[in-house]
């Protein structure tokens, strides 16, 4: 069996974009931290993102057009790049939800198969 810090990377690269996309549908804008430590929270702790996990991803997301950052000040008075879902980014997410869901389906079905 792998290891859990393995399984929780390999969830992790399938659904990452998922993820901050929808964090950032619920929620509006936010800096990477605060993306960051909300996912903490909803996962009861079990989903810890780095910053070499983070960034790219919001790079990514920024690159396909799914989400724009831009500059402003913190609660704390810092400067931080404050990233917020497009009209792209809604579609994206819409699509990338039924797709999870249609996986998690086909996943749930073969865990039920009677050998």
């Amino acid at each position: 069996m792998p290891s859990k810090d393995k399984n929780s990377m390999q969830l992790l690269q399938g659904t990452l974009d998922l993820i901050i996309l929808r964090t950032l549908s619920a929620m509006g804008p936010r800096h990477a931290y605060q993306i960051s430590t909300r996912l903490q929270q909803v996962s009861d702790s079990l989903l810890q993102l780095n910053q070499g996990t983070l960034y790219p991803a919001l790079v990514r997301l920024e690159q396909y057009g799914w989400i724009k950052g831009s500059w402003g000040m913190t609660e704390n008075n810092r400067e931080a790049k404050f990233y917020a879902i497009t009209k792209a980014g809604e579609k994206a997410l819409a699509e990338e939800k039924a797709r999870w869901r249609q996986m998690a389906g086909l996943v749930e079905r073969v865990l039920l198969e009677e050998h």
